[in-house]
């Protein structure tokens, strides 16, 4: 006889973004994340009929405990990893989301920057933290995800967001004045204005390069406006002349504007996200770790030659 799963197909599909957008922002990696979702699938398949209540708390809880496992052995490989570590970038926006990002419209809770500070919780923190702030869960619901008290989640929520608050300082820009800065940016590196770029930069503006030990990159981080100019500009120099830089794509990256370097070939080399505020860049961060690349194969936009990038784009 056959027995009827709790959860049939089309629910999940129902909920699918909902775990995606849980296991992304709590792994910082799409792929990590599509892992999670396909498990919790499989893993929710073998209960039956009678044995869930709510198919969302079920389903998310599966997903945190698998996130929670993940990221136990992560942080033993995240102490190994070469030089500085950076979540994967996600294209966004513009019509082309990807699906499992589409249902959760919190553009600032999806940033690079925002993952970046998230690094600074536990994985029961982080868990949390994201539960309640971003996905609107009750305490007792998530009491029940993490296996802690009521009362202790909501002390787990308030230090979380004690550490997470302790590090924003931003006066986020509009979109527009986002993308013109950013599309500066790259106008003043391609055509090695050292002046130019210079100017768009924060007196402690900060930059991040994450190459894996796969790819050339900055191993630690690089400080100070003069030093930020001469690195970007030096590297867009060494990479146009050995053809790994010949057009750039303009495009939303993780809900804000960023830049995708390519190659002769239109592979993707490089994805650079801009933190902009108060009108100055104060961090860049440039994932070139190509196994972190791959949702940036295909051009969503136009992909202008690297010789027209000093010029109007």
């Amino acid at each position: 006889m056959t027995v009827a799963a709790a959860v049939d197909a089309a629910t999940f599909e129902e909920h699918r973004p909902l775990l995606f957008g849980v296991a992304y922002r709590m792994l910082g990696s799409a792929a990590a994340a599509e892992d999670v979702v396909q498990e919790t699938y499989l893993r929710a398949l073998q209960a039956r009929a009678g044995e869930v209540r709510s198919a969302r708390a079920y389903l998310v809880t599966i997903a945190t405990r698998l996130c929670l496992d993940e990221l136990k052995s992560a942080r033993a490989q995240r102490e190994t990893y070469v030089g500085t570590w950076l979540p994967e970038p996600l294209p966004t926006g513009d019509g082309h989301v990807l699906s499992p990002e589409a249902a959760v419209a919190e553009r600032e809770s999806i940033s690079l920057a925002f993952l970046v500070l998230l690094e600074r919780l536990t994985p029961v923190e982080r868990a949390v933290f994201l539960l309640r702030e971003v996905f609107a869960f009750e305490y007792a619901e998530i009491a029940g995800i993490v296996g802690r008290s009521e009362a202790a989640c909501r002390q787990v929520f308030h230090r979380a967001r004690e550490r997470v608050r302790g590090g924003e300082q931003r006066q986020p820009v509009s979109p527009a004045e986002h993308r013109e800065i950013t599309m500066r940016f790259v106008q003043a590196a391609g055509g090695g204005s050292l002046a130019a770029l210079i100017a768009l930069l924060s007196e402690s503006v900060i930059a991040w390069s994450d190459g894996g030990g796969r790819v050339a990159s900055a191993i630690n981080p690089i400080y100070g406006p003069s030093r930020v100019a001469r690195f970007v500009i030096g590297i867009s120099r060494k990479c146009i002349r050995a053809g790994e830089l010949t057009g750039i794509e303009f495009a939303d990256v993780n809900g804000e504007p960023g830049i995708i370097w390519r190659d002769r070939r239109g592979r993707p080399t490089s994805v650079s996200v801009l933190e902009v505020t108060a009108g100055k860049v104060v961090a860049v961060r440039s994932v070139r770790n190509p196994g972190k690349l791959r949702p940036f194969r295909e051009a969503r936009g136009p992909v202008f030659a690297v010789e027209h990038m000093a010029g109007s784009v």
